[in-house]
């Protein structure tokens, strides 16, 4: 039962008294029931209530533990009740006042609990709504990585654009050991092996020891312009090689960093990178019979390997061995001089020539600075 009818005597709903039986209690309680039965008084709108009290009575009293703990109850209220006719006015209002502020004090944790009940249920329901909002984010965010990573394979699969300088090495090479680097015309015929080359934009820079500048240059470098990128490829893979008179020459990238078109080559696995020869102390020679003449430009250097200890290196892909830089066109001259189209392509050579200047001289810069 509720505190509310815990309040109610259910001895005198039954109209019974302590000392009476099970059988007087439940002829009382037919008696009752007949009376304050919802179905005898329809217009009576207390009639259900009255019934459902008169039901909990019932089975109370038919209980035995829950009426013995009834008539303790009961005789502990009368006891109280007669203590408190003994007491003076005074003292009858402060036990009123102490029982009312111990009825507030129990509503009021009634109505704290019930509150405390309705929070739990709605921080229930929106740890459930965060619950499903942060499962549909990780969906969606799942849909979108599968999404970025399907896009990334797509442009892996597409070979990326040649920049300007991917066919463009850049060598460095001592000068007691090749006294006729000096200028464009001899470093073209060197490396006219691997491939075409563009002679007028070949930059050649020989500049004294920074600490010593009255003593000669010591050292060359110089920028190469391939047509192709393979033969740029070649070029490097030979890098340091006396069979095809690289010995003391390093070949490198310009900036240090390959093109992009060779990493996506070596991620697609069609390229991979070169191995060193299996002995260097073994003389060799060039094969270069094997080498047709109308054959193309664009054989790398397992194509000119040793006989006795072969170097090798990975092939360069035929697909893409037409990958070459822009071809400047040929200058036109005429007798009265040199038309619009000449002038601007003399512009452009110039221009092109300056750039590789300017990062030839700051390449310099940061090895002398190290």
């Amino acid at each position: 039962m509720s505190n509310a009818d815990e309040e109610v005597n259910p001895y005198e709903l039954l109209s019974v008294t302590t000392e009476s039986t099970e059988q007087e209690i439940r002829t009382a309680y037919r008696q009752r029931s007949l009376k304050v039965h919802p179905d005898r008084n329809p217009n009576n709108p207390d009639a259900a209530r009255k019934f459902h009290e008169l039901n909990q009575a019932y089975e109370l009293l038919l209980d035995p533990l829950r009426r013995l703990a009834l008539d303790a109850k009961l005789r502990a209220k009368q006891a109280r009740a007669e203590r408190f006719k003994n007491y003076d006015n005074k003292r009858k209002n402060l036990v009123q006042e102490l029982e009312e502020r111990e009825r507030a004090f129990k509503k009021a944790k009634s109505g704290k609990m019930k509150d405390e009940a309705v929070r739990s249920e709605q921080a229930e329901k929106i740890k459930e709504e965060g619950r499903r909002l942060r499962e549909e984010k990780q969906k969606q965010l799942k849909k979108e990585l599968e999404a970025r990573k399907q896009e990334s394979q797509t442009d892996e699969m597409e070979a990326p654009e040649l920049e300007p300088t991917d066919t463009t090495v850049r060598i460095k090479y001592n000068l007691a050991e090749h006294p006729t680097l000096t200028n464009p015309e001899a470093i073209a015929a060197l490396f006219k092996s691997f491939g075409e080359t563009d002679t007028e934009t070949i930059v050649v820079s020989l500049r004294p020891p920074k600490k010593a500048p009255h003593k000669p240059p010591k050292y060359g470098t110089a920028l190469v312009v391939f047509k192709r990128i393979a033969d740029a490829f070649a070029a490097v893979c030979a890098s340091g090689r006396l069979e095809r008179g690289l010995n003391a020459i390093e070949v490198g990238w310009v900036g240090g960093k390959e093109p992009q078109i060779l990493s996506w080559l070596k991620k697609m696995g069609v390229l991979g990178t070169p191995l060193s020869s299996a002995s260097t102390s073994t003389t060799s020679t060039t094969r270069t019979e094997e080498i047709k003449p109308d054959a193309p430009k664009a054989s790398l250097p397992q194509m000119q390997t040793t006989s006795s200890t072969p170097g090798k290196f990975s092939s360069f892909p035929e697909n893409f061995h037409n990958f070459s830089s822009a071809p400047l066109p040929e200058q036109k001259t005429s007798v009265a001089g040199l038309d619009f189209e000449s002038v601007t392509l003399m512009r452009m050579r110039q221009a092109e020539k300056e750039r590789l200047e300017r990062e030839i001289l700051e390449q310099e810069a940061m090895e002398e600075g190290k």
